[in-house]
């Protein structure tokens, strides 16, 4: 045993030693959530699940026979719901929640237009959505807040035995997708994002076209959020979106592009995305956006005029994603499918470019995939191969409205899913995947658009399920 023989060096072993607990401290509490550089990768965490977890893959709850909604967010998407919501066959708004109160009210005047009953809860303030949440009589929490607010309500929400379905993104950082799919995990509750995209006419019937093979292997994807926000920014309460867009590089709003795609290539039910690449442009227009708004030289605008970002999949496909929102130009929310057997694109046209021999009540001689079929033969194949949801439900859809009516049909989904006790169409690993492009992307542009190994939020199961199911009641 080495014995201390001065006050000098007992000082110097102290000063070692608590250096030492300092430093192993800071190692037990680094973040499980984080990433390191390596061999020029980043290569993001992805941590074992709890023991008191279960996975979330094909998680079906309980049926409820009428879904009882309470509604967080009363400004233009929150708005919009409450005039769908009447028309849906399988839920009842029970409750409405906005930091305004008058909001709250003008809300109850719409469902009283349409013939509903008064939302039977109101709250309003910064702990309205805290009151609602803890009620036991509200199934589903359906959000419709700024970005920055979304997880915390929804785990918040789901702490306290609700469902929950949130507006795009469903988080900002990957720690709080992590904190979605560790939260669902735990208490057995849905995490459903609410893309949209994912439900437009279009893309619903390309993905029945892709599941029976019309466009044989689907080698190329892309999708895009392309739409100047320029006439826009006021309407966005506390100016949240212009400051998010200001504050960060990357693809901040990437899932109307990144979801529909997704769902074609199995990803997390065969697939995976694997590795991201992104760069952006500087901030052209968009500085002189934030020149204007707030005086010029007050902020140096970080977010690029367009981000553009190539992932790489598991199986060796490719996804190309944009994000556009400061410059004069046509609206583009990209879909663009490559197969061995065809081609799909949507925006600026619609078109379809197949050389298969055999499509369904459908006989052409002269297919030719090096040319766009015509209009008349491409109506006459998207008919022959309407998704079976479509069918059921495109001219109520259309009645309704909201985007066009893919935003009823994406309601309808929910609420039925929850109604029969089915798997829902999206379920929290969706949510967490297509949102950590906000995150990555970013990290990818700051690191001179490094490489960027994703985390498997399945955490090893992305290949359990074969193929994506929406899923239909016998």
């Amino acid at each position: 045993m080495t014995i201390i023989k001065n006050k000098e060096t007992m000082k110097n072993s102290f000063l070692a030693i608590a250096l030492l607990a300092v430093l192993a401290l800071s190692c037990k509490q680094a973040d499980p959530y984080g990433y390191v550089v390596k061999d020029n990768q980043i290569v993001y965490n992805t941590p074992p699940r709890p023991a008191d977890q279960q996975s979330m893959l094909g998680f079906a709850a309980e049926p409820i026979e009428n879904v009882r909604v309470g509604l967080i967010g009363l400004g233009d998407r929150g708005t919009g719901a409450v005039y769908r919501f009447p028309y849906q066959d399988y839920a009842t708004v029970v409750a409405l929640c906005d930091l305004y109160p008058e909001r709250v009210e003008n809300a109850q005047k719409i469902l009283e237009e349409l013939g509903a009953p008064r939302a039977k809860y109101e709250y309003s303030g910064e702990e309205g959505y805290k009151q609602l949440c803890e009620r036991d009589d509200i199934d589903l929490v359906y959000l419709a807040v700024p970005w920055q607010l979304h997880t915390p309500i929804a785990v918040y929400a789901m702490e306290h035995g609700k469902h929950v379905a949130i507006e795009v993104p469903a988080a900002t950082s990957i720690k709080e997708c992590w904190d979605l799919v560790n939260t669902s995990e735990r208490t057995r509750k849905h995490c459903m994002m609410l893309e949209n995209c994912c439900y437009d006419f279009f893309e619903l019937t390309c993905l029945n076209m892709v599941q029976k093979g019309v466009f044989g292997e689907i080698v190329h994807a892309e999708g895009a959020y392309c739409h100047n926000l320029d006439p826009y920014w006021d309407v966005y309460q506390g100016d949240w979106r212009m400051i998010y867009n200001r504050e960060h590089h990357g693809d901040v709003y990437p899932t109307h592009g990144i979801g529909p795609v997704c769902q074609d290539l199995n990803i997390h039910r065969g697939d995976k995305m694997d590795v991201l690449v992104s760069m952006d442009t500087d901030a052209f227009s968009g500085q002189e956006a934030a020149d204007k708004r707030y005086g010029k030289g007050a902020y140096k605008y970080a977010n690029g005029d367009n981000t553009t970002t190539i992932i790489r999949t598991r199986k060796g496909k490719t996804i190309l994603v944009e994000h556009c929102v400061v410059n004069p130009r046509p609206y583009n929310r990209m879909y663009q499918l490559t197969g061995t057997k065809g081609f799909a694109n949507k925006y600026p046209n619609e078109g379809l470019a197949l050389g298969g021999k055999h499509l369904e009540n459908v006989a052409y001689d002269d297919l030719d995939a090096e040319t766009y079929m015509s209009d008349a033969e491409r109506d006459a194949v998207m008919e022959a191969y309407k998704h079976p949801i479509l069918k059921d439900l495109e001219e109520k859809a259309r009645k309704v409205g909201g985007h066009g009516g893919m935003d009823f049909i994406m309601d309808y989904r929910l609420f039925y899913c929850l109604h029969f006790g089915l798997p829902l169409d999206q379920d929290v690993y969706d949510a967490a995947e297509w949102s950590s492009l906000v995150e990555l992307t970013e990290m990818s542009i700051n690191h001179g658009s490094m490489p960027v190994v994703m985390p498997d939020f399945t955490r090893g199961e992305w290949d359990k399920m074969d193929g994506l199911t929406l899923a239909m009641a016998e």
